[in-house]
């Protein structure tokens, strides 16, 4: 299984030692970006994305090794920290780059093929807000099947936690990896996501044409009767 982790701390706290294990159980080739390292842009909200598509985005050329690593990914694992009870600004400043590929405008189909992780950490509460935050985006791209790991460590640090909580996180992380080698090679889209691409749907054949997602729905078949999920 190929896997791609986006972390969204540089620093390899315990958010990442929880992937990084999640990761090792899972099994195969696995490759790694921290932000903001590996990408810093805030979105400037300039529109270019949804006039034209992704590629005119001012900061392309940072975001493509990462787009095309999720793209090509089997699973696709978004970690965070705990920050005032959402995912860091660096995470979602990326996921920010991403609008066009939410299942309302142009989704990608590769994603029917892939499943995903949302894990985040802190050493007191706030993992459930933190995992929606990224989940909502891994939902909204019509992936296959996507799981939330939310653990309290009680730590500020990996060498701190407490042993019961560290076999607790062993003990989960166990689990889903079983869960997701499972559903390898299994093809899909989740429920919300269907549902926005019902409602989508209806308001294409029933309201003007809003270009470009309308002519990208046409050219994929979907008015009719193809499927971003269904293999052709």
């Amino acid at each position: 299984m190929k896997i791609v982790m986006i972390h969204g701390q540089n620093h390899e706290g315990s958010t990442c030692m929880a992937a990084r294990e999640l990761a090792a159980k899972v099994g195969g080739e696995t490759e790694e970006f921290f932000l903001p390292r590996d990408f810093d842009a805030h979105c400037m909200g300039c529109f270019a994305c949804f006039q034209t598509d992704l590629t005119h985005c001012p900061h392309y050329q940072k975001l493509e090794p990462l787009m095309n690593a999720m793209l090509g990914a089997d699973l696709i694992v978004l970690d965070s920290p705990v920050y005032v009870y959402h995912a860091t600004g660096q995470m979602m400043s990326f996921l920010d780059h991403f609008g066009t590929w939410w299942m309302v405008h142009r989704p990608m189909p590769e994603m029917s093929r892939k499943q995903a992780v949302a894990i985040s950490t802190a050493a007191g509460g706030g993992m459930k807000s933190t995992t929606k935050d990224m989940a909502d985006s891994l939902e909204m791209w019509g992936i296959h099947k996507v799981y939330r790991l939310g653990i309290g460590v009680q730590a500020t640090r990996p060498d701190e936690i407490p042993e019961r909580i560290l076999q607790k996180i062993h003990k989960k992380t166990d689990a889903l990896a079983h869960r997701i080698r499972e559903k390898a090679d299994t093809c899909g889209c989740n429920l919300r996501a269907r549902k926005w691409f019902s409602l989508m749907r209806f308001a294409h054949r029933h309201l003007p044409p809003a270009e470009p997602d309308y002519g990208y729905w046409e050219e994929k078949g979907w008015h009719g009767g193809n499927r971003p999920w269904k293999k052709k």
